[in-house]
């Protein structure tokens, strides 16, 4: 039994719009709380044509129940789950920098090229929030079976500090806390997902590690060799393409980290990383092996001049937008 019990007031002030996607649109919100207390955090608010679909919106609400807990230095983290005038939302952390597609154009568009060591440093930060996720337990020390099944360009992200933050977790699978239809549907982006996702088979942590590699790959060599013209090709590229000697596609790639990618990208499930610490381990020793390598800092400085120090052009501005505001409904919770 609880000693007391604290009401209090949240409420949310839409500063602008930072991401719209299908089913939600993130936005930048102001947290107000007494004594004129302000806290910034992301606002990722359920579509209106998705609010009256009674599974979207219990997946929506088991993924915030599910993130809740996970609190990582490689995951956004959540703040809170709340409903307003019936629409659902999640407060999470808000992060100042972009995602790895925006960053990627902008490599593209300034005409300058990712530092190998770079390209690992982001993905093993991605294999460190993956190691988390995947080992979690429920109170009573029971694995959870996390399984990211997304990760993919748009769902991480880089602080222009250099931190590197996995999104995203709503088509997750874990027990106990996401409807899912796997090896009925097939969730994700086709031309990062893993054979075995593209194929309607079920998936572990192992398809997560496929996924990361493809990230790898994709930053080395600034194209994801998986892409096709539509998503069916892309899945048939996935399941079909023979993996290439990525020493003939990049000259920086040597013996060593050609094994790398073949290793997370294998169809082989048995030869595949198993773990995600497996995979974190080879890529931080391949950076750190032989002394200094790089570090939060080194990413943050290299985003930060790429960007200009901090490009707001990255994000649609809202306040004052009546239409989005509405939208939003300046949502007040009480919890």
């Amino acid at each position: 039994m609880a000693l007391f019990t604290i009401q209090n007031e949240f409420r949310y002030d839409i500063v602008r719009k930072i991401f719209e996607g299908g089913m939600g649109v993130v936005y930048e919100a102001e947290q107000l709380g007494t004594r004129n207390f302000v806290k910034r955090v992301a606002i990722k608010v359920v579509r209106s044509n998705y609010a009256s679909q009674k599974t979207f919106i219990e997946n929506f609400i088991g993924e915030a129940k599910l993130v809740a807990d996970l609190i990582h230095t490689n995951i956004v983290q959540t703040y809170h789950l709340g409903e307003a005038n019936g629409v659902f939302f999640i407060a999470m952390e808000l992060i100042r920098g972009v995602n790895l597609e925006q960053f990627g154009q902008q490599i593209t568009d300034k005409r300058r090229v990712l530092p190998k060591e770079l390209a690992v440093f982001i993905t093993s930060r991605v294999a460190r929030g993956l190691a988390y996720a995947h080992a979690k337990t429920d109170k009573d020390g029971r694995p959870l079976g996390i399984v990211h099944r997304d990760v993919s360009f748009k769902n991480i992200m880089i602080a222009f500090e250099g931190d590197v933050k996995l999104t995203d977790f709503g088509i997750a699978k874990a027990r106990g806390f996401l409807t899912d239809q796997e090896g009925e549907i097939i969730a994700g982006k086709a031309d990062y997902m893993s054979p075995e996702q593209a194929n309607f088979q079920i998936t572990d942590k192992r398809s997560d590690l496929f996924s990361a590699g493809v990230v790898l790959a994709h930053l080395l060599l600034g194209k994801n060799i998986f892409k096709g013209a539509s998503a069916e090709e892309s899945r048939q590229r996935v399941m079909n393409l023979p993996l290439p000697d990525f020493r003939t596609l990049d000259a920086r790639v040597d013996d060593r980290l050609n094994e790398i990618l073949h290793r997370c990208l294998t169809r082989e499930l048995n030869q595949r990383y198993a773990t995600a610490d497996e995979l974190m381990y080879d890529l931080e020793y391949y950076i750190y092996h032989s002394g200094y390598g790089p570090t939060n800092e080194t990413l943050g400085k290299f985003i930060r001049e790429l960007f200009g120090q901090f490009n707001p052009s990255t994000v649609e501005h809202t306040r004052g937008n009546t239409e989005a505001l509405a939208e939003a409904a300046r949502i007040h919770a009480k919890v």
